[in-house]
């Protein structure tokens, strides 16, 4: 064990207003067959009996619960927090209304250690398939299964989708934090993943480990033009163009799309030109976005009258 740290695995949850769903997390976690772990549970916020709730297993749990509450200001202050409270080596996210294998810890625990000692240092993360609540897998399988790659190029070159899951290395987290602009409260997980794509790579593996319950809902969604989500969006794109205009011409659209983003959240939010220019770094990413700003503009004016809240 590294260092610094009391466990090798850190199990985080967000939450809010889960009570319903979190026990689907807890019974996960009862059963795994790897105990070197702690859950880390930060309430962003709940008004139900989440507290109440979290206190029980606390008292009868077999491995240690933190919990930590908080106002409600969005999913990636409770990741910021998760990652600085987190005592174990590698950070898994579960969300409160998904559980997981018995023996994911670990397969998780197995997948990395075969990764060669003097390589490990140049990967962040470990990354598995999902399977739903019947059992079917959930999106694309990876090229081969054991693959060596990073999240950019998963998506961009060899085009897989669907929801996954990992870990990333606590120590990357702690470099790579959430942006948190006051008064913002989505801040799309792309902002902090693809900078860790840019300088490491991922192990990932065709294996399913997570069961997803897509029918459950998702609390923290990204959807719409609410007011307060607006600057995480633009956040997003803007991270697409200064990391990922390398893979413009092996996925043309996808990053057009986020320069037409880019300049169309910048303006709703309140964010001009200047702005937009000093936020993009590479010589790409700048040519993409003078591109788009005339159609990124246009999209911006049409959409003015449906930003709520």
């Amino acid at each position: 064990m590294p260092q610094g740290y009391a466990y090798t695995f850190t199990v985080f949850t967000p939450t809010y207003n889960r009570a319903h769903t979190l026990g689907r997390v807890y019974e996960s976690l009862r059963a795994q067959t790897f105990s070197d772990f702690e859950w880390v549970i930060v309430d962003d916020g709940s008004t139900d009996n989440t507290p109440e709730l979290v206190a029980s297993w606390q008292n009868e749990a077999v491995f240690p619960i933190r919990y930590f509450r908080k106002p409600n200001q969005g999913k990636h202050t409770a990741f910021n927090r998760g990652v600085r409270e987190a005592k174990g080596e590698l950070f898994l996210s579960l969300d409160s209304d998904d559980s997981c294998h018995p023996q994911a810890l670990e397969r998780f625990w197995h997948h990395w250690q075969s990764i060669t000692e003097k390589d490990r240092p140049g990967f962040a993360a470990l990354t598995a398939l999902c399977e739903d609540e019947n059992g079917r897998i959930v999106g694309d399988l990876y090229p081969s299964d054991i693959f060596d790659s990073d999240s950019s190029e998963i998506k961009h070159r060899y085009k897989v989708e669907g929801e996954k899951w990992g870990f990333i290395r606590t120590e990357i987290l702690r470099a790579f934090p959430y942006p948190e602009p006051p008064g913002v409260t989505y801040v799309p997980e792309s902002v902090a993943w693809i900078p860790i794509a840019a300088n490491y790579k991922t192990r990932f593996v065709n294996e399913p480990l997570r069961v997803y319950y897509s029918t459950a809902g998702n609390q923290y969604t990204g959807s719409g033009l609410k007011r307060s989500h607006l600057l995480g969006l633009a956040l997003w794109h803007q991270t697409v163009l200064k990391f990922e205009a390398k893979w413009f011409w092996w996925d043309p659209v996808d990053i057009l799309r986020s320069a037409v983003n880019y300049v169309r959240f910048s303006f709703l939010s309140g964010h001009g030109l200047h702005w937009q220019s000093r936020g993009l770094s590479s010589l790409g990413g700048r040519i993409l976005w003078l591109a788009a700003l005339l159609p990124g503009w246009l999209v911006a004016i049409r959409n003015r009258s449906k930003i709520r809240g």
